[in-house]
């Protein structure tokens, strides 16, 4: 087993390559088409909506798989809306 090569405090071997940083930039990322933001704010209308007629019982008796649906129906926009950039 060879020892290890010490170098002085604050210096580097003669062969050494410092890593190339990575870091993403952001403003090389694609935008999002307009469609998502649109599909966003459908999702979590739709499902707003669906939980409060479920609850007033304006159209149907008030439903626990009415009301699973539209918050779903919200989760899928809160899903959608973390592929917004």
């Amino acid at each position: 087993m060879t020892p290890k090569r010490v170098t002085p405090k604050g210096t580097h071997p003669d062969n050494y390559k410092p890593k190339k940083a990575s870091h993403t930039d952001f403003s090389e990322r694609s935008k999002s088409p307009i469609w998502i933001p649109v599909l966003v704010f459908s999702f979590l209308g739709v499902g707003v909506a669906t939980i409060i007629v479920n609850y007033l019982g304006v159209f149907w008796e008030t439903s626990n798989v009415v009301l699973l649906a539209g918050l779903g129906s919200v989760l899928a926009g809160i899903i959608t809306a973390t592929r917004f950039r």
